[in-house]
């Protein structure tokens, strides 16, 4: 559920909702009757191991560099990057 809560209480009990919020609270907050913001947790991304990272990428096919700039040439005008 999400709570809502006025401007004021916002500004006069940041610290509280800023926590609520670190565990998971949600809120909806309003002034002078209509809603304007709404707090919610940050998403975490998970912090992933060099290790880890190596062995997802242990399966993946070898990458062919001239075939890579091939390709990419093949749709991107050059000139226009370089502003010529």
């Amino acid at each position: 559920m999400t709570a809502h809560i006025t401007q004021r209480e916002l500004r006069n009990d940041s610290g509280e909702v800023l926590r609520a919020v670190e565990n998971g609270a949600t809120f909806v907050v309003t002034r002078n009757g209509s809603e304007v913001a709404r707090l919610s947790p940050v998403r975490r991304r998970p912090f992933v191991t060099r290790e880890e990272l190596k062995r997802a990428a242990a399966d993946l096919p070898p990458v062919d560099g001239a075939e890579l700039r091939a390709d990419l040439d093949a749709v991107v005008d050059q000139e226009t990057l370089l502003g010529e």
